[in-house]
C-alpha cells in the first residue's frame, strides 16, 4: 500500500536486544551449520531460534508446516515494511517471558506490558506508533556493519522466529495470518527441530544461498 509505514532494514546486531532490556546473559548466537556437531556448539539453553531466508516465488507459493492458532502464543502481525527483524525479536522474546526477566525500565518490558492483552492486529497497530520501539530499531539499523539502505528499499530476505510452546514447535511470521505448527517439540530439542525445518526451507530453494540461523541462548 502506498501509505505503508517503512523502517530501515535491520541487520543482525547482538546489542539490539540488550538495548531493549534483555539481560546480558541472553544473547543471539550464530548457528554455523545444521549438522549435529555444529548444533552442539550452540550454548544451551536455547529459548528461540531466528531464521533469515530469501523471499522467492517458491517460498511464496509453498508453505512448510500448517497454520494453527494457539492462545498461549504471543503473535503480532507485521504491517511495517522492513520491520521483520524487530517482529521476529518480539516473537522470540515475548514467548519466553517465563525464562527471561526483562529490565523494567527498558523499552521491551513496557511494550510487552501494554500489548499483552491485545490481538495480533492491535499489537501491529501499537508497534506502528510506539516511538521507543521504532527508535530502538532505527538506532540499531544505523549501527549495522554496512551502510543502511533507505526505509523504502525493497528487501528480498525475511526474518521469522521459532519457539517451543505447549509441546509444539511454532514458526512465528508477522506476514502470516497465524502461527505455523511444525510438530512436537521440547525445550531441549528446539534447536534440532528448527534445524530440520531450516533444511526444508533450503531444499525448497536449492539455488538460494542467503540463509542464516541464530539462536537465543543463555551464555552465562
Amino acid at each position: 500500500m502506498a501509505d505503508q509505514i517503512s523502517w530501515i532494514p535491520l541487520e543482525s546486531n547482538p546489542d539490539y536486544i540488550h538495548n531493549l532490556g534483555v539481560p546480558k546473559e541472553w544473547q543471539f548466537v550464530d548457528v554455523y551449520g545444521l549438522e549435529p556437531d555444529l548444533l552442539g556448539m550452540v550454548p544451551k539453553p536455547v529459548a528461540a531460534v531466528v531464521l533469515l531466508y530469501p523471499i522467492t516465488d517458491k517460498s511464496e507459493a509453498t508453505t512448510i508446516g500448517e497454520q494453527k492458532q494457539n492462545p498461549d502464543l504471543y503473535f503480532v502481525k507485521q504491517t511495517i515494511r522492513n520491520a521483520c527483524g524487530t517482529v521476529a525479536i518480539v516473537h522470540a522474546l515475548a514467548n519466553n517471558q517465563d525464562k527471561i526477566k526483562f529490565l523494567d525500565d527498558k523499552h521491551f518490558a513496557q511494550f510487552l506490558k501494554k500489548t499483552l492483552s491485545m490481538s495480533a492486529e492491535e499489537r501491529a497497530e501499537f508497534l506502528q506508533v510506539d516511538q521507543d520501539m521504532g527508535s530502538a530499531h532505527e538506532d540499531t539499523a544505523q549501527e549495522g556493519q554496512t551502510k543502511a539502505p533507505p526505509s523504502e528499499a525493497k528487501v528480498n530476505t525475511h526474518f521469522v522466529s521459532f519457539v517451543c510452546k505447549d509441546g509444539g514447535l511454532y514458526q512465528l511470521n508477522g506476514r502470516d495470518d497465524a502461527p505455523i505448527y511444525h510438530g512436537p517439540c521440547t525445550p531441549d530439542s528446539l534447536l534440532e527441530k528448527t534445524a530440520k525445518v531450516a533444511k526444508q526451507f533450503m531444499e525448497r530453494d536449492p539455488d538460494e544461498l542467503n540463509f542464516t540461523l541464530m539462536a537465543l541462548s543463555k551464555v552465562e
